[in-house]
């Protein structure tokens, strides 16, 4: 039997005794999205949260919880602040806080929740979509572990710690230091200004409980192969026994395929040892493409004995990405073997009313369905991990991704050149933070490499937060070699010693040299043995009444009066970034999808309710500049 339980509204309880009953609001009196009107603790993301690996038995435990805030070293309170309302972090406004957390606090959040009856005799699986960054969890006064991490999924099975009926006790204790120097944080200070935002704190993607058997699949990862026309899947199943065997049935999907509803035609299955890959051909496959985001549907199952034990749904795509020289022996990015200039915008991925999180589902696809709109084919997100939902969309919608890694600190005192090779100099980070970086992008590379959509992994941009760059791209390219990697956004490029009789070839680090320059398109250095790009230019800023974060502050890297000069100097920069197309430039980045606090330069305003030039005019620009590389 399948059930589906979309929202469960916490018993409101405090922390130790009773706390009287509060409504809940949004705080503060920033601009908001029109999305924010549709947010209520009863209707609050009820959306499935991990549409590559959907199940019938779960429960969404977004809504209003118990939340208090301590010192640090402080035990357990004996009372609640207040109601926060999940997954909002403390720092927004549908939070119903909108406080300050800092490094000497300590956040604290309890809810309840009943098993639904139907589950007995599974396992119950908690999940945490996502919480900034240290969460220390407990079931019923059980403790479950400690996650750390602000980007990343994780799970504590906490069967073991349920009371056999009744409610039972969630209980999250959450440490952020922000901007201290050791974890990932991208654009979140403790102090925001200019290209600096406010920080973000506790738990800002969805909590939710899942049903599963003794034995389950726990997670894949899957490699398209577009020669043969064939997927390959590893799989992992937690509980396996000998004998076990896990099935992959293709599905026949479409453009704007729904992986929930698993609906579609099987075209190819095939089955293995539960542990060894799984190879799928397809016959006639169709690629996926931005012109074509044609998705199949995937249904994996884990059989004992002929009997089904588990079984999940998903979906992946056919695409390949890799570089390609044109005639003249100049690098390009190849999709599907055929070369192709990415054009989009940087995505900071900030919200005036949720910060880190997008008040709504709509809100998520919105920002990826209008960069489709603006006639581009690429979205750069920028040091900034999204919401497994926010890649769906990109896949669905045929947005090609460039994935940054946060980054865990700013200069820091170590020199930036934007010139030529080997000029630069490393953060002075500590063994911690290095330490800390390769766990966090290691995870973050396996949360979303079944993603078709990216193509490039970034881990660098503009000097900050980068050390040992050679060692960090080889580490990226252990972790997947599938994709290009862009060695380090905006520069301090490196190459390798060249000793031991090694080529010109073998001393390159990565597959990307990536210039940023504002506001007109300029490439400051050129290597044809690379793929060259222009990781960010533009920033023309508008700043309109009445949608600003703030009165004042407010900056783009040029500003204008209205949305036509806006156009005539987009239109002005697109010629220019055509002129650098024809001498090699491969793929371009425009600041940015959306003004962003003080920030002014977006397309759109910060609440999204203004896109400041023509639309469609917007879109034929953008297309002509595409177009304008030929294959």
């Amino acid at each position: 039997m399948r059930i589906r339980i979309a929202s469960l509204l916490a018993v409101s309880l405090a922390f130790s005794g009773i706390l009287s009953a509060q409504d809940w609001s949004p705080a503060g009196d920033h601009i908001r999205t029109k999305w924010a009107e549709e947010v209520s603790p009863s209707n609050v993301l009820p959306e499935y949260p991990r549409p590559q690996l959907v199940r019938g038995n779960w429960l969404n435990l977004n809504g209003l919880w118990d939340y208090a805030i301590t010192g640090k070293g402080e035990a357990r309170p004996s009372r609640a602040d207040g109601k926060i309302l999940v997954p909002f972090c403390v720092e927004s406004s549908l939070s119903g806080v909108g406080r300050t957390f800092t490094d000497n606090d300590a956040l604290w959040y309890r809810t309840t929740f009943r098993v639904p009856s139907q589950w007995k005799g599974k396992k119950v699986i908690l999940n945490f979509e996502a919480v900034d960054w240290s969460a220390q969890v407990w079931v019923n006064g059980k403790e479950m572990g400690t996650h750390t991490g602000g980007y990343t999924h994780f799970s504590y099975d906490i069967t073991s710690a349920l009371g056999k009926s009744g409610v039972q006790e969630l209980v999250v204790k959450v440490l952020d230091g922000t901007d201290n120097d050791i974890q990932p944080r991208g654009k979140q200070v403790s102090n925001p200004s200019g290209i600096w935002y406010t920080a973000v704190s506790g738990i800002w993607q969805t909590v939710w409980l899942e049903a599963v058997p003794e034995a389950y699949v726990a997670d894949y990862n899957v490699v398209s192969d577009i020669a043969e026309g064939s997927v390959c899947l590893d799989v992992d199943v937690c509980g396996a026994k000998a004998g076990d065997k896990v099935k992959v049935a293709v599905i026949g999907g479409g453009v704007g395929y729904d992986p929930e509803k698993g609906a579609g035609p099987v075209v190819a299955e095939t089955a293995a040892a539960a542990g060894e890959p799984i190879k799928v051909v397809i016959p006639g496959a169709v690629l996926w493409s931005p012109d074509c985001p044609y998705l199949y549907g995937l249904k994996i199952t884990l059989e004992r004995g002929g009997r089904t034990v588990d079984e999940v749904l998903g979906y992946t795509a056919l695409r390949k990405i890799s570089a390609k020289k044109d005639a003249d022996g100049r690098k390009r990015m190849a999709l599907n073997d055929r070369s192709l200039f990415q054009f989009g915008p940087l995505d900071q991925g900030w919200w005036p009313d949720g910060l880190y999180t997008a008040p709504t589902d709509e809100a998520l696809e919105f920002d990826v369905i209008k960069t489709r709109d603006f006639g581009y084919n690429m979205i750069r997100k920028h040091i900034k991990v999204e919401p497994s939902r926010w890649y769906y969309y990109c896949d669905k919608y045929g947005i090609l991704v460039w994935q940054d890694m946060p980054s865990f600190c700013d200069h820091d005192g170590n020199r930036w050149d934007t010139w030529t090779y080997n000029r630069g100099e490393d953060v002075r980070a500590s063994r911690a933070a290095k330490d800390n970086y390769y766990k966090e992008w290691k995870e973050i590379i396996a949360q979303l490499n079944k993603f078709q959509c990216i193509v490039v992994w970034v881990p660098f941009n503009e000097a900050w937060a980068q050390f040992n760059t050679a060692a960090a791209v080889d580490f990226t390219r252990e972790q997947d070699p599938t994709r290009l990697i862009n060695m380090a956004s905006g520069g301090n490029w490196y190459t390798r010693k060249r000793e031991n009789g090694m080529t010109r070839d073998e001393s390159k680090i990565g597959d990307i040299i990536d210039c940023h320059h504002y506001p007109e398109p300029w490439m400051n250095f050129w290597d044809f043995d690379m793929i060259n790009v222009l990781g960010e230019y533009g920033g023309i800023g508008l700043p309109l009444k009445g949608h600003l974060w703030q009165s004042d502050r407010n900056w783009g890297y040029v500003q204008y009066k209205d949305g036509e000069e806006v156009l005539k100097e987009y239109t002005n920069f697109a010629g220019q970034l055509k002129a650098l197309i024809g001498y090699g430039c491969a793929a371009a980045v425009y600041t940015q999808t959306t003004d962003v606090e003080g920030e002014v330069n977006g397309l759109m305003t910060y609440d999204r309710k203004v896109i400041k030039m023509d639309e469609a005019r917007l879109h034929d620009v953008n297309q002509d500049v595409i177009a304008s590389l030929k294959d």
